[in-house]
């Protein structure tokens, strides 16, 4: 049995508004509870005007305010833009608000382009010290040693669970050297999926964090009742993928009847390359889907992201996959 969990991305429709986005979260949060879904997080990007989550630990305390015992958690955190120590408090006070449901992934990307990166008061090479930084994180949120002299209140003692978020061998190791669980973003990264868990494993050191590797890969989703249906859905996060890649990101657009005939064949090609981990059609071509990626990676939780423009359909998309006959609660 897998487990499923959420990442949301706090889509921002055309002609949306950021609160209306955040609201949605809170009540898909509500809604993934209730549906049995084991985790519910959410990612930091920035100058995007179609993603809502910018301020992530904020956007977190509000989906944990609206949900009873749903974990929480950064999906991530790209640490490079932070002080660890900032970061162990903003986890430590949620862990504090909701204790036993507070998760933090690590990114090293930016979630952001150079020149938003220097508005965040960031260098470029800030990346290369993620692996002294997580360590450094770890050790604000373990119990403080004799004689230490830095503490994050809150956030000391809290014990949040630490993930490392990866897209590339990077972070397989990075995780597997420290002992952490691993996540992987098949969702728009696919093509390093298989060797970077396969790193991963080979390389894994048990720790006190974490005794046997564990493994999370995302995949798209957008199950409806019918398949034209579902297409349809999934065209507005085609669109965004292509407007992204061509250096136009914006709010997701609606959908479109027969994408194919109205975009650039080379275009969509790259984009549904990026979304080849992709769960889409009926409920039962949802689950098929997901017996295969599991039979073929292995891992031990499948976190289910839906980008759609229509937040019923999003709702509902979610719905018939948590009827996947394999999901543990």
């Amino acid at each position: 049995m897998t487990k499923l969990s959420v990442l949301d991305l706090a889509p921002i429709n055309e002609g949306g508004t950021a609160r209306e986005s955040l609201l949605n979260s809170g009540d898909l949060a509500q809604h993934c509870e209730a549906l049995g879904y084991h985790r519910f997080w959410m990612a930091e990007h920035h100058n995007m005007t179609g993603i809502a989550s910018a301020a992530t630990a904020v956007a977190l305390g509000y989906v944990a305010s609206q949900t009873s015992h749903i974990r929480v958690g950064a999906g991530g955190i790209m640490l490079p833009n932070h002080a660890p120590l900032i970061t162990a408090e903003q986890f430590g006070t949620l862990e504090a608000l909701y204790p036993g449901r507070v998760d933090l992934g690590l990114g090293r990307a930016p979630g952001s382009d150079q020149a938003t990166l220097r508005a965040l008061r960031r260098a470029p090479e800030s990346a290369e010290s993620f692996p002294q930084d997580v360590q450094e994180l770890l050790m604000y949120l373990d119990e403080p040693t004799a004689g230490q002299k830095i503490k994050a209140i809150p956030g000391a003692g809290s014990q949040v669970p630490v993930w490392i978020l990866g897209s590339s061998l990077f972070g397989a190791q990075l995780a597997a050297h420290l002992g952490l669980p691993y996540a992987f973003a098949s969702h728009f990264a696919p093509d390093y999926l298989q060797v970077a868990l396969q790193a991963y494993h080979q390389n894994f050191q048990p720790s006190k964090y974490l005794k046997q590797p564990y493994t999370m890969a995302a995949v798209n989703v957008f199950a409806a009742d019918t398949e034209a249906e579902a297409n349809y859905m999934k065209s507005s996060m085609q669109l965004q993928f292509i407007a992204l890649r061509q250096g136009n990101p914006g709010p997701l657009q609606a959908p479109v009847e027969n994408i194919e005939q109205q975009v650039d064949p080379a275009a969509l090609a790259a984009a549904n390359h990026a979304l080849k981990y992709t769960a889409s059609g009926t409920a039962e071509q949802t689950h098929a889907y997901l017996d295969k990626f599991v039979q073929a990676t292995a891992v031990d939780e499948i976190m289910l992201t839906c980008h759609a423009y229509d937040h019923q359909a999003r709702r509902r998309s979610f719905e018939l996959a948590a009827a996947w006959p394999n999901s543990a609660e």
